[in-house]
This record gives C-alpha cells, structure tokens and sequence, in this order.
C-alpha cells in the first residue's frame, strides 16, 4: 500500500512539474478533458451508443416480472435531500479558469427539487445490471481510461499508446465499473464506493430506470454552495446533508457544454439546447490547486456523453418524490 502512495505522489509531482513548464495545457488534461472517445460523435443521429433510446434501461425488462423490478427497483435505497424553491447565484466574477466559463456570478430562480445524499455507489449500481443486464459503453467499447499510478505493472505492459495530451491516463482493455484498475481488478471490497467508469449515457439509464434524472449544472451548483459551517468529523455532509460533492469523483450533469452564460436572471437554466459535450462538476481525488483547482463550487469541466474513466461518476436528482 505505501508503494502504490508513493507511486501516485510521484505522478501527482510529475503533473504539478509538466504544469508549471508548460503553463495552463496540462492542468486542462488531468482533469479527463482528452479523455473523449474518437469512435463516438454526440452530433451524429445514427451513432447508436450515444443514443438514450439505445441504451433505454427499459430495453433490458424484459425477462424480469414487473413486479420483481419493483421490489428490486426498491431494494436501492431512496435517500434525497429536497432543496426549496428560490433565487440562488451561481457562477464567479473571480474565476480561476476563464476558459472554462466559470463567470459571470448570476442569479437563477429554481422550483424546488430533490438531490442524492450520496454518490451512486458500486453496490446500486450492481442491483441496476444485476435486474437489467445493463451493459455500460466502458464495456462495449471494451475499454476505458485509468489513472496509471494505479496500473499494475502487467496490464501496464500490454497498453500499446495513450493520450498524447495526457499520458499518465492509459486506456486500459477490459477496465470497467467492475474491474476499475484492469481485469486483474475488482470492486469487492469498493461496494459503497462510487461507481466510475460510467458514461453520461450509463448516468442516464440509471437514474431513468428509478424515476430520476441527472441534475442540471444550476442545481448541482446550487446543491454545492450551502452556506455555513459542517460538523467537525471525517468528510461530513455539506449544510443540506449531501455527502462528497466535490473532491471525490467529477458528476455528470445533464447540461450541454457551453462557455457563453448571461448574466441576468434565468428561471430553472438548463443550458444550451444541444451540444457536443456534456457538463461534470466536482472535481475529483486527483485535483489540486496547483494544476487541477476544480474542486470548486463555480469549477466546471466537460466530456462527451460516452466518455468513462476512473474518477467519474454521478449522483441522481428528481423534480419530486
């Protein structure tokens, strides 16, 4: 355990050095930014796995009574926290990553909703497939981007390229939201873990399949920004009792990417209308302040919709329950 710290240390420093000697490049690509799928263009119509209808949860039903789904569909446990109504800002007037559209500050009016307490754990997310047959696009693709400080040195033999623009992320055959690490690894003692390696797509079946949706950027945000203290023990909820909503896994939102924002008031923004890639916030376990500082309330980062890779995951939300 203290060589496989020691290892992702010295990565971290590795990154933190190219930063510094290659000015803002190399921050944007820890972050997963070139993590995108060539195979999978979210504008083209006829590109089945990036398709919500393809990858409808409903698909899977079939050989399961309705009401054995229920029962399954109630064995996953419904902890939401409910957010009033009101007139909340969002966004910065100081941002760290003008690029990004971290600004302007700006005022948006939402109709109450509910929130996940927690992040979609590996142990919900196996009830899920377990009663759909489910398949995420990190396993159709047969692959998916891991964090090379966490390879073995065997899987690690095998990759032939990576990510020119960030090559400690190695695309790794057979690494999925059960094998996180490669085959040669496996979620048994990682059940109340956050699933990762699930794409936008996999987000959205989930949270379909229980009657929810993803939460728009407004609302995470939003969900992010309680302001007052939290007691003082391990990671504690946030002032609304939400758990871990930055610092651990980015969270796929269900806002089209766009860097262009108004500064006026919006009622319940969802953003642009459509778009190539879609918005995660959060941050993760592999940011820092000094090349990656999106653990950030107003932070916000983007991939396409069948992207996957080892620190992205999501949380549901829902309009009532």
């Amino acid at each position: 355990m203290k060589n496989l710290i020691m290892k992702i240390l010295l990565k971290l420093i590795i990154i933190i050095i190219l930063n510094f000697a290659d000015g803002n490049q190399e921050e944007k690509n820890c972050c997963g930014k070139n993590l995108n799928r060539p195979e999978c263009d979210s504008s083209k119509n006829d590109n089945q796995y990036c398709s919500r209808e393809f990858n409808h949860p409903e698909d899977y039903d079939n050989d399961i009574s309705d009401h054995l789904l229920s029962k399954l569909r109630q064995s996953v446990p419904n902890e939401m926290v409910k957010i009033k109504t009101g007139v909340y800002f969002i966004g910065t007037d100081k941002p760290v990553f003008t690029q990004d559209g971290e600004g302007p500050k700006r005022p948006v009016e939402l109709n109450s909703f509910y929130i996940d307490k927690y992040e979609v754990s590996n142990k919900n997310f196996e009830i899920f497939v377990n009663a759909t047959g489910y398949k995420t696009e990190a396993e159709k693709f047969g692959n998916s981007f891991v964090f090379d400080g966490l390879i073995s040195e065997e899987i690690k033999a095998e990759i032939k390229q990576a990510v020119a623009q960030a090559p400690w992320w190695l695309p790794v055959d057979k690494a999925s939201w059960r094998h996180p690490e490669g085959p040669d690894t496996n979620i048994t003692y990682r059940m109340d873990h956050p699933v990762i390696h699930v794409s936008w797509n996999d987000a959205v079946a989930y949270c379909t399949w229980l009657g929810k949706r993803l939460p728009t950027e407004a609302e995470w945000e939003v969900t992010y920004g309680y302001k007052g203290t939290a007691p003082v023990t391990a990671f504690p909820p946030n002032g609304y009792g939400v758990y871990n909503i930055a610092g651990n896994v980015w969270e796929w939102t269900s806002d089209w990417w766009s860097v262009k924002h108004t500064k006026y008031k919006t009622h319940n923004s969802t953003g642009p209308a459509t778009g190539s890639d879609k918005v995660k916030k959060g941050g993760s376990y592999l940011c820092h302040e000094n090349y990656c500082f999106r653990y950030r309330c107003m932070a916000r980062h983007q991939n396409t919709p069948d992207t996957s890779a080892g620190n992205l995951g999501f949380r549901c939300a829902k309009d009532d329950i």
